[in-house]
């Protein structure tokens, strides 16, 4: 991810979903957001923390 803050509309597309799931989302507080005026936008390495914690996968073993 290039910029530090995401618009619904990228964040939608990182997860390959529709916007209107991710205004939901937002919506509920269900995935990390806040707004600026009446716009959501999305903390990158937030979204990432929620992947992970959210992810069926188990997190990456440290290797040292």
């Amino acid at each position: 991810m290039e910029s530090e803050i995401l618009t619904i509309k990228q964040v939608a597309e990182y997860l390959k979903v529709n916007e209107r799931t991710i205004y939901r989302l937002a919506n509920k507080g269900d995935i990390p957001a806040f707004k600026v005026g009446n716009n959501w936008r999305f903390k990158a390495s937030a979204i990432e923390a929620w992947i992970n914690q959210n992810s069926d996968s188990p997190p990456p073993l440290d290797n040292t």
